[in-house]
């Protein structure tokens, strides 16, 4: 089946090497790694049909509920050929499509969701656009579902990570904000302080309270090494963790609306080793 894209896509020309985080590292095993891709490539295209511009939300939903009913093997067009092919994979290894669903329920959400009223509100939305992905892998490596809690602590502190990169090109390109309404209200402040050339101290104090909550969810995701079974999803999972921390620290002495915050390639690789040596130590 190819691989290319569909009508039914709205391709970004964003890749696996966009991500703040390895996506089908050398770390896993070689013969998971496919799996890996065809699930990132389906999630890369139904994020990128929510995030199109281009499209009205009537338009992206229509898009989403078909690839929805092809991951549900309701039909077998190849406009859905990502999702066919997902399923394919899903069926052969026994993991359920459900987490391919709940990441398309998120995507639909950001197609007319715009602003979110509090820190549950994001974590909500998180957890359908960003779990399902460590889940999947849990389920891929045959570990046990008692460690979600931290694989989920771990994507959703990603995901708000992003979040705090893109949160002006959000609002800017979308008008979609995932900071906290309320927080904004509480610090005199409200989404327009975005389109500023920097950070308000009033803005800054909500990007901190924002940066505190996700260093709540690191104490439960720094866990995710130690507790799975495959030494290679801990170097993995130690990588990413390396990851986050050091974006976290960065964001706390950078500001994301006067500049984009990220790892360089050097520091990123750097923080890939020292994670995967410590999975390898645990």
């Amino acid at each position: 089946m190819t691989m290319q894209a569909t009508a039914a896509e709205a391709p970004s020309g964003k890749g696996a090497g966009d991500e703040n985080f390895p996506v089908g590292s050398f770390l896993l095993p070689a013969a998971l790694r496919p799996h890996v891709a065809t699930f990132y490539a389906f999630a890369r295209t139904i994020d990128d049909v929510a995030d199109d511009a281009d499209l009205d939300p009537e338009e992206k939903l229509r898009r989403l509920d078909g690839f929805d009913r092809a991951l549900k093997g309701e039909t077998d067009d190849p406009a859905y050929a990502k999702a066919l092919r997902l399923r394919e994979v899903m069926t052969g290894t026994g993991i359920t499509v459900q987490h391919g669903r709940d990441l398309i329920s998120a995507f639909k959400q950001d197609a007319v969701k715009g602003r979110y009223k509090d820190w549950d509100e994001l974590v909500d939305y998180c957890s359908h656009s960003a779990a399902p992905v460590g889940r999947f892998l849990l389920d891929l490596h045959g570990e046990s579902r008692d460690d979600w809690t931290y694989v989920d602590a771990l994507c959703n502190a990603l995901q708000i990570i992003n979040h705090l990169q893109d949160c002006k090109d959000d609002y800017c390109n979308l008008d979609r904000v995932y900071l906290s309404t309320d927080w904004m209200t509480e610090e005199g402040t409200d989404v327009a302080a975005l389109d500023a050339p920097a950070a308000s101290p009033a803005m800054r104090r909500v990007l901190d309270r924002t940066i505190e909550a996700t260093e709540g969810l690191m104490t439960t995701a720094r866990r995710l090494p130690a507790v799975v079974r495959s030494r290679r999803l801990a170097m993995e999972s130690g990588a990413v963790v390396c990851i986050a921390d050091r974006l976290l620290e960065r964001l706390r002495r950078q500001d994301p609306i006067a500049t984009r915050v990220e790892l360089s390639r050097p520091i990123f690789l750097i923080s890939c080793l020292q994670g995967a040596c410590k999975g390898v130590l645990r």
